[in-house]
């Protein structure tokens, strides 16, 4: 289990990190990163600090697919979570 925290703490580091750098070439113009590679670190598990993220530094909040899609993978994450652990007895 200690493995699981270790890798969600990464994951979420790399998705704030990513989300950021998204920010800065919008700002500056630059090549921006495909909305699918945001999509998929949000399933990869870094969906929590990207939406943080996104909403302190303002970045596709206008943009309803982020708004809507990032709280609703998580919600998913958090079922799928409560799920297997049930199953396994772990909660």
């Amino acid at each position: 289990m200690h493995y699981l925290y270790y890798y969600l703490a990464i994951i979420n580091i790399v998705a704030v990190f990513f989300t950021a750098h998204d920010k800065n070439a919008a700002i500056q113009g630059k090549r921006r990163l495909p909305e699918r590679t945001l999509f998929f670190l949000a399933v990869l598990g870094g969906g929590p600090a990207m939406y943080l993220t996104m909403l302190i530094i303002r970045h596709k909040t206008r943009k309803l697919k982020f708004m809507l899609g990032i709280p609703v993978i998580i919600i998913l994450q958090l079922a799928a979570f409560v799920v297997i652990c049930y199953g396994l007895r772990i909660i």
